[in-house]
């Protein structure tokens, strides 16, 4: 069993249509099947650290319903501790509906369910000393903010996923976060719509979070590869060229890895190659989790490169 890891945020129950093409207007379409699977960035992420040999645990909330009891006996399946993933009673679970067309792109429509509580009082925190790294996405934001506090206080490595949220999301967790890994529509939404208009005002945009107390600041950009700055300057990581599939689910696993990979003491650039890695071998595949890849296949991946 490798390092334990924390995965900390959000988990969705995945209603999955592969179709030809994507939509383009109101019609009918037809899908070639149907998949019903769990989703979600922290949840995702911790299947993927799973999958790839970590010892994790996923932290997150849902509505004691058919949906979250689903999401918990998926996770379970998946090799993840669950003890803290806690289920309301009376609320509803997170749901998303996903089209995936067969260049591999996506349409998420998503409900973020109703009734669930913000409060992370109910968090063990005393356990954050038992892990070496710390994941958590931007949608609990008070959870986020709790578990990285209490990881920053006892040294331990804390990853976020800067997905699109609000200014007062991101003020309130990056002061605690080490390594904040946006998406491009996570860096706009944090730096403003200018934040993607060229190379200067990336770099600008992560020069920003790093100031306010990031030791990384990145973000990824498919297939145009991963920008980040460290104490050492900005770098640039060309993406993998692969034949992509399905680009499900592909952010959250480059989280996943990263985590697992700081959990180990990887350096900066070599744990952003291994998540580039393995986000691209997933993309190469169907499914969200079911398209994570074993430690051997990225190894495998990452020797013949």
């Amino acid at each position: 069993m490798g390092p334990r890891v924390i995965c900390l945020g959000i988990t969705t129950l995945d209603r999955i249509w592969p179709v030809r093409d994507m939509p383009v207007g109101g019609g009918k379409y037809r899908a070639s099947d149907y998949l019903e699977v769990g989703g979600g960035m922290a949840a995702n992420a911790a299947v993927a650290a799973a999958r790839l040999g970590a010892d994790c645990a996923y932290w997150g909330r849902a509505g004691d319903d058919a949906a979250g009891i689903t999401m918990q006996r998926e996770m379970t399946a998946y090799g993840v501790d669950i003890d803290n993933f806690r289920l309301f009673a009376g609320a509803r679970s997170a749901i998303s509906a996903v089209i995936v067309s067969q260049d591999g792109e996506r349409m998420i429509v998503n409900y973020r369910g109703n009734d669930i509580p913000d409060d992370p009082a109910w968090l063990p925190l005393e356990r954050v000393v038992q892990a070496a790294a710390i994941h958590a996405d931007i949608r609990w934001v008070e959870g986020a903010a709790a578990i990285f506090a209490a990881a920053r206080s006892a040294g331990i490595p804390t990853v976020l996923d800067g997905e699109t949220s609000t200014e007062a999301a991101f003020a309130a967790v990056l002061p605690h976060t080490d390594h904040a890994i946006f998406s491009e529509p996570g860096l706009r939404s944090f730096a403003g719509p200018d934040s993607l208009h060229n190379e200067a005002s990336r770099r600008a945009a992560l020069t920003r979070a790093r100031d306010l107390g990031c030791r990384v600041a990145a973000v990824t950009r498919g297939g145009k590869g991963t920008l980040w700055l460290d104490e050492h300057g900005f770098h640039h990581l060309p993406s993998f060229a692969v034949e992509v599939v399905d680009t499900t689910g592909a952010g959250d696993v480059f989280h996943g890895a990263y985590a697992l990979a700081m959990a180990e003491g990887q350096s900066v650039a070599r744990a952003m190659r291994f998540a580039s890695a393995v986000a691209a071998l997933k993309c190469t595949r169907q499914g969200g989790r079911a398209g994570i890849p074993t430690r051997a296949e990225v190894d495998a991946f990452l020797g013949e490169r």
